[in-house]
């Protein structure tokens, strides 16, 4: 079966197409696929890992066709980000 891995940093994004048997897991993808050779900041013990954005487990069994993302993890709270204001909030406040 064919399986994507993806990763993404701000500067840039990496992809990976591997091919592995039925009953492989996103472990097994993600060591197939040799991303972190590449990305060696990736941590599987504290990074998390998903399928098409739903997080899940490294022993999850894969579909054909799936795609693994690895995810950075949050650097600030997002609770005390500043939200940018949307065009037009302002005029909605009047």
């Amino acid at each position: 079966m064919k399986i994507g891995i993806a990763y993404a940093l701000p500067q840039r994004q990496a992809w990976f197409d591997v091919n592995l048997p039925d009953g492989a897991t996103i472990k097994d993808a993600i060591e197939r696929s040799g991303i972190i050779g590449q990305f060696p900041e990736i941590d599987l013990e504290k990074n998390k890992v998903g399928i098409y954005g739903k997080v899940s487990k490294l022993d999850a069994v894969l579909n054909d066709g799936d795609r693994v993302e690895i995810y950075r993890p949050i650097t600030c709270d997002p609770k005390t980000v500043p939200r940018k204001a949307k065009a037009g909030d302002a005029a909605s406040e009047e």
